[in-house]
């Protein structure tokens, strides 16, 4: 294999990158060329100001075979290889490479970024200590890669679960889905659904058509900010970023953004990515002034009815174990971290 280090992404063909990643070992929105342009942009919200790309690629026969999309940073103590997206915002993350090329392309690669090549192209990776990569799924084998590499290398490996990433199974109807649900809880779903319908307060919901992607931009960040830790996260550079990511969605092909109304506003938001047949939910709002309605719920309930209606075959509510996903029947998958660190 061929390797390259690259100064920007202009210099890798989108649609290349992309259909790699339709065959990769793992296949989510947060890889997606589009996406990973635009938090290298916004340097994930501000969390990597100082941070040095190192995206590199493999070719065989001048065929693209792997992508490793890292930059360099100081973390940890250390001066680390970090994957791209890394580490709050972009919830799965991995190399994109073929299972049939994983190994040789990781091992490859390992050999690359320690090379005279890239030291004449950038002054840094050469001096990297650690790879300490984020938001690895657990189905990834790229764990069992790096757990061999290290062996080989005589480098220290660890790996731990980083967070759950709970999910539900839609392979039914939805009163097949709701079968599945615990009893107390599925009657709760089903009462609250039924209570906003029958409230008199006109409440309704609808998947958003972008016509002005500016203005449901602002209407979806005004109601995820009415959350007081949701509104501290949303400083400038994280809306920026947020900004950037729903755009590079909705001109994709892949933004899914529904809204629930009632009195004649908006009163919850629920922002996901429809990618690979499946609902990522990415982020959500609500109108606190509604909750008498239980929006949140309500309109959560509206997704997932259309999910089954319409052939999806999962709702990954991605990292984090807020209750309310265990009481809509989501069952935890988990991402890792593993951290190579060279002796």
């Amino acid at each position: 294999m061929i390797y390259k280090l690259h100064k920007d992404f202009s210099e890798i063909d989108k649609q290349e990158w992309n259909n790699l990643l339709t065959n990769s070992v793992s296949d989510n929105p947060f890889l997606r060329y589009e996406y990973q342009r635009a938090w290298w942009e916004h340097r994930g919200g501000g969390e990597w100001a100082n941070a040095e790309l190192v995206l590199v690629t493999a070719r065989e026969d001048e065929k693209l075979i792997g992508i490793a999309p890292l930059f360099l940073a100081e973390y940890d103590g250390q001066a680390a290889l970090l994957l791209i997206g890394s580490i709050e915002i972009s919830d799965y993350l991995d190399v994109i490479v073929r299972a049939d090329d994983h190994a040789r392309f990781l091992s490859g690669l390992f050999d690359f970024l320690a090379s005279d090549e890239v030291r004449a192209g950038s002054p840094r990776p050469c001096n990297w200590s650690a790879v300490d990569w984020y938001n690895l799924p657990d189905s990834s084998t790229t764990l069992t890669a790096l757990k061999e590499e290290a062996a080989r290398r005589g480098w220290t490996h660890r790996e731990e679960v980083y967070r759950p990433t709970p999910r539900i199974a839609l392979n039914g109807s939805f009163e097949e889905y709701l079968s599945r649900v615990e009893k107390k809880q599925r009657h709760e779903i089903r009462r609250k659904m039924r209570r906003a319908d029958e409230s008199g307060r006109d409440v309704r919901w609808h998947i958003s058509g972008m016509d002005n992607v500016e203005a449901e931009i602002d209407s979806f960040l005004s109601l995820m900010e009415q959350d007081a830790g949701k509104a501290g996260f949303l400083h400038d550079p994280m809306r920026n970023q947020m900004r950037a990511i729903i755009r590079a969605a909705q001109e994709n092909g892949w933004l899914w953004l529904a809204f629930l109304e009632a009195d004649g506003q908006r009163i919850a938001a629920n922002l996901n990515f429809d990618y690979n047949g499946k609902l990522w939910g990415y982020n959500a709002g609500v109108n606190r002034a509604f909750m008498d309605l239980s929006p949140g719920w309500v309109l959560l309930g509206h997704v997932l009815q259309w999910g089954c209606e319409n052939g999806r075959t999962e709702f990954d509510f991605m990292r984090g174990d807020e209750e309310y996903k265990y009481r809509f029947g989501a069952l935890n998958k988990y991402v890792m971290r593993a951290k190579l660190t060279r002796k």
